[in-house]
């Protein structure tokens, strides 16, 4: 039997891919969050009104911490896969699929559009179906792991129109909570 690479190359080749993919993607929605002031804390988004399907507030760390892990791991399995077909077009619907991600909080926590974060949420649903399918062809495991990730980011596209519904007012306020001052007369 002719191998490019042993089973424990392949493995120490995961394994690298692993240390410094899992804390990037991990970093990276962490400081999405951080910048954009996402969450409970945020004025804007404390005034709102709640869909009544909004989970605890703390769920979401959770949730999203277990999620980067995942995606940070399948994302690595994809990368070690040296010599794969379609590897490279996998890396990339990532690497689309992880922008819109990243793009969404900035968008609804800091921008306070709606509108617009419903967009972002419905193209990146989209980006992953495609990315869960271009992996899948590299490794199947790493498909299946990111299927999670799917499921909650069609439940946030709910929470997002809901939100939409609920709040049409607050879609494109005023962003830097300043007050205006308008002076009638001389």
């Amino acid at each position: 039997m002719n191998m490019l690479a042993s089973r424990g190359q392949l493995r120490a080749s995961f394994i690298r891919w692993a240390l410094f993919i899992v804390p990037l993607v991990m970093l990276l929605g962490f400081l999405s969050g951080r910048v954009a002031g996402s969450g409970p804390g945020n004025p804007w988004f404390d005034a709102l009104v709640k869909p009544g399907i909004y989970p605890p507030p703390a769920a979401f760390g959770i949730v999203w911490s277990i999620l980067y892990l995942m995606m940070g791991v399948a994302l690595a399995m994809v990368c070690a896969a040296w010599g794969a077909r379609g590897r490279k077009a996998a890396i990339w619907a990532f690497v689309v699929q992880m922008a819109l991600n990243l793009a969404w909080t900035p968008v609804f926590f800091a921008a306070h559009q709606l509108t617009g974060a419903l967009a972002v949420i419905i193209l990146l649903d989209i980006a992953v179906v495609i990315t869960i399918m271009r992996f899948w062809k590299v490794r199947p495991v790493a498909g299946m792991l990111l299927v999670p990730y799917l499921a909650w980011i069609l439940f946030a596209t709910a929470l997002n129109w809901q939100f939409l519904e609920l709040n049409p007012d607050a879609d494109g306020a005023n962003p830097s909570g300043a007050v205006e001052r308008v002076r009638i007369g001389g």
